[in-house]
Formats: C-alpha cells, sequence, structure tokens
C-alpha cells in the first residue's frame, strides 16, 4: 500500500491518518476535506498532502476510505466508485451499515467483494475535528466489518487474528487494510450488516438519543439555571457528556437505522413508565438488581 486516501481528516479520519504513520506507513496519507481541515491536519502531521476534491485526492490511491458522515458515504460511493481503477480499494467508518453496502452492490456490481469494504470502528470522542484526533483511539476497540461475499476468507473469519500484512508475495487490498487495522491496535470482527445495525442502535445511537434529550430537557426546564451548574456533579456530567455530539453525523445515521433506533426508543419509553409508575414500590428494587446483573456481565 503505497498511497492511501482519507476522505473526511476531522476525528476518526485524522486519528487514523495519525495511527498509520506513527506505526509506520512509509507510504503517501492524502487527505480530502475542506481547505481549512486540511491545514490543520497539515499542521499536526496526519496527512502529506491534501485537496478539496475527492476525485482529486483519490488518484493514484490503492486504498480510499471514506471518513464523512453516512450520507456523504453513501454519496461518495456513487461518484467515486464508478471512476477508480479496478484495484483501488473503498473501504468507509460509517456507523450504518445496510444502505451504504446496498449502495456499494449498486454501484460494483458482482465486483463489491473485491472493490468495497464495509467497516465501523467502535471508536470516538463526543467532540470532533482533527483538533481531537489521537493516533491511539483505536487501541483496544473493536473493528466491525461487514463483509460482502467472499471476504471472510481475506478477514481470516470474525474477530480470529489477522495474517500479517506481506504473508504472502502479492496481499489483497482487503487483507493488507485489515492488517493495518490490526497494526492500529484494533481488533477486527465481522458481522452481519443487519445485526451490525440492529445492536449498535442500542449499544450506540440509543445512549447518544437518551443523552440528548435528558441535556434537552433539563435546558427547557432550567435553562442557565447557576444552582443548577453549581451542584450538578460526576453523573450529570456522564450521562450528558454525549450531547455535545456533532448534529450532521447522528442525523445521518437516524435517517439510515430508523426502524431499529424508533424500537430501541420505544422500548426504553416503556420501561421509563415502568419506572415513574413503580416508584413507591418493590418493583423498582427489581429493576436496580436487573441493571446492575448487566453492568456487572
Amino acid at each position: 500500500m503505497r498511497q492511501i486516501t482519507i476522505i473526511g481528516t476531522g476525528l476518526i479520519g485524522g486519528s487514523l491518518a495519525l495511527g498509520l504513520k506513527q506505526r509506520g506507513f512509509g507510504g503517501r496519507v492524502v487527505g480530502c476535506d475542506r481547505a481549512a481541515v486540511l491545514a490543520g491536519a497539515k499542521d499536526r502531521g496526519a496527512i502529506d498532502i491534501g485537496f478539496e476534491d475527492p476525485r482529486q485526492a483519490s488518484e493514484g490511491s490503492d486504498v480510499i476510505v471514506l471518513a464523512t458522515p453516512v450520507g456523504g458515504i453513501i454519496d461518495l460511493v456513487e461518484r467515486l466508485g464508478p471512476v477508480l481503477p479496478a484495484g483501488t480499494l473503498l473501504t468507509d467508518v460509517g456507523s450504518t451499515k445496510a444502505e451504504i453496502l446496498a449502495r456499494a452492490r449498486q454501484v460494483f456490481g458482482e465486483g463489491a467483494g473485491r472493490r468495497f469494504l464495509a467497516g465501523h470502528p467502535m471508536a470516538g470522542k463526543e467532540v470532533g475535528g482533527i483538533a481531537h484526533a489521537d493516533p491511539d483511539l483505536f487501541v483496544g476497540a473493536v473493528w466491525l466489518i461487514t463483509p460482502l461475499p467472499g471476504q471472510e476468507d481475506e478477514l481470516c473469519g470474525g474477530g480470529s487474528p489477522i495474517r500479517p500484512a506481506g504473508s504472502e508475495t502479492r496481499p489483497t487490498p482487503v487483507r493488507e487494510f485489515a492488517g493495518w487495522i490490526s497494526r492500529l491496535g484494533a481488533r477486527l470482527i465481522t458481522m452481519d450488516a443487519a445485526r451490525h445495525d440492529r445492536l449498535c442502535a442500542w449499544i450506540s445511537h440509543l445512549p447518544q438519543m437518551l443523552s440528548a434529550a435528558l441535556a434537552a430537557t433539563l435546558e427547557g426546564e432550567f435553562g442557565d439555571d447557576p444552582e443548577l451548574h453549581a451542584i450538578g456533579g460526576r453523573a450529570l456530567r456522564e450521562m450528558t457528556r454525549l450531547a455535545q455530539s456533532p448534529y450532521p453525523m447522528w442525523r445521518d445515521i437516524a435517517l439510515t437505522n430508523t426502524a431499529n433506533l424508533q424500537e430501541a426508543l420505544l422500548r426504553l419509553e416503556q420501561r421509563l413508565a415502568y419506572l415513574r409508575e413503580n416508584l413507591r414500590t418493590r418493583a423498582l428494587e427489581s429493576e436496580f438488581e436487573q441493571a446492575a446483573r448487566f453492568k456487572q456481565s
């Protein structure tokens, strides 16, 4: 892999670029973003060169990583896919997978398994941008792959160790990129796209919506009440931390995982109603015991 292009050099894309350079990637890292973002990425040493135009940024790259919000990923698959050389691997870091994969199948047809790798690193922060990028962001994190037919063998099976890049005379782009995921300190796991979207709705998207709803409710009820802010402690800070997350990213997640997120929100609403109705009964104790069992596991 002599050149990699990262389209979207914010928190995830910038962290990927920094991580690759820190771990010995000797090729050229090309960034694609707005001019101001590219300047910040270059100042931090994340990229060697940057372009605002995705097609120009992609020229000559062996791997192209789409690190924009999900809507941008879907659009870029459609725009770049037909013009990329057959040997170039297009991959992404989107938080939902079913609609992205559907678009990749439309664009690449029977060659989709050789041309596109659908990924989702389960890592991040509540704040975005290149200023917060971290070369160790993926250390210890899971990097989910929702494979297309034929990619399971390239990835050596879900959750099993990845064969290192260079273990064959000419490693495929899928296998070589998977090797770099491993070098970044992430643990690669494969999962069906539908299963991925349902699980992520519960373990990632629902907590975000809960945090946003809580913070918005407090804002609506108390505004900038100085006493509330003065006495708010760790519980308040932890429960509202995600409320700072950027809306454009979560807008696209809500649009592409609507049914799963609606189901999760409905179940939570029902649970909250049950708690409200049982604040003075022993059922509240049962809820706390069940919650503790989940946390302990």
